[in-house]
């Protein structure tokens, strides 16, 4: 079960408190005035995927960025989606 923990209170232990997350999975809902701003909990092998897959997403959309910015600049150059499967396609020859 989750404590309340407000922000002053936090910062003023906070080594004690991260170390009680870290070592006995305690869950805190940090209030502001009394209101429930945020909750600290331990970091989950979930969340660990979740990052990944927004990293990748994240850098997915920024190819896409540039493959816009290069076609833009360059009317002939290739456009992202052919440089996809030209990279697929090698990807593909690699000894298993």
């Amino acid at each position: 079960m989750s404590q309340e923990i407000g922000i002053r209170e936090l910062k003023n232990q906070t080594s004690r408190i991260v170390r009680r997350v870290r070592e006995e999975a305690a869950e805190y809902v940090i209030t502001h005035h009394g209101q429930p701003v945020a909750v600290l909990r331990p970091f989950l092998d979930e969340d660990a995927e979740i990052r990944q897959r927004q990293k990748a997403l994240d850098e997915w959309h920024e190819f896409l960025e540039l493959g816009k910015e290069l076609t833009e600049s360059d009317p002939l150059a290739p456009l992202p989606r052919h440089i996809l499967e030209e990279m697929r396609e090698e990807e593909s020859q690699w000894p298993s």
